[in-house]
């Protein structure tokens, strides 16, 4: 299949996954894949962090510095976006053989084991897991040789009528080095709110620092269309 790799502003781009989501919870797809790469950059994270003490203070400085800050409706903590950034949003209906209690780990595996099974292809060490220093942090995430390479999150919404629920699952990418530049931005806001976690750069790797791999992400859009024909 060809693959439609949508070049957008972070704003955007989030946006187009939100209605991606209302798509399928409207009953109008039955699931949906998006591929999605920024043309800005933008540290997004969730919308309780705007009502820490030093927010607004740390939003200016760090919109001056070229990251403007953007709020989500998912957990976790801030995450840059950038071009050096693609992200993946699987959209699909809770099939009726997943039980309530695992479809949130279901959601993750059908996010990362594509990603995991193209990096395996490539010759990498690839892995779940928590990794010391990586901004947003958790054990989900998609690691390259022991460092983080991918964030994951989620969110669930109820189908119209109400009989199955809606996820979509979200894997942020990193493809191109960038990494000392969005953990200093990372650490910025943490700083300016008081918060104590501070990232380290060599957390975090890029897939091109290893492989030049051009069609990667067609390897990818190929493995998350077989999986949502067999849901």
């Amino acid at each position: 299949m060809t693959l439609q790799l949508l070049d957008t502003c972070v704003e955007a781009g989030l946006k187009a996954e939100q209605d991606l989501l209302a798509s399928v919870c409207d009953g109008h797809a039955d699931s949906g894949l998006l591929f999605w790469r920024p043309k800005d950059r933008a540290l997004v994270m969730p919308r309780r962090l705007s009502r820490l003490p030093g927010f607004t203070e740390a939003s200016e400085t760090l919109a001056d510095s070229g990251w403007p800050v953007l709020l989500r409706e998912s957990g976790g903590e801030p995450v840059p976006q950038s071009p050096s950034t693609v992200n993946v949003a699987l959209v699909y209906v809770q099939p009726d053989t997943d039980l309530d209690r695992d479809r949130i780990e279901n959601a993750y595996m059908r996010l990362c084991q594509p990603i995991l099974d193209t990096l395996i292809e490539l010759g990498g060490n690839a892995s779940l897991g928590e990794v010391e220093g990586a901004f947003c942090d958790g054990r989900f995430n998609v690691n390259l040789n022991a460092r983080k390479m991918v964030g994951t999150a989620q969110r669930w919404r109820q189908s119209q009528g109400g009989k199955r629920p809606v996820v979509l699952a979200h894997a942020a990418m990193l493809l191109d080095d960038e990494r000392v530049a969005m953990v200093n931005a990372v650490n910025r806001f943490n700083e300016t709110c008081e918060l104590d976690q501070r990232c380290k750069a060599e957390s975090h790797i890029a897939l091109h620092e290893l492989f030049e791999v051009p069609d990667f992400l067609h390897r990818l859009s190929e493995r998350y269309t077989r999986l949502l024909a067999g849901i």
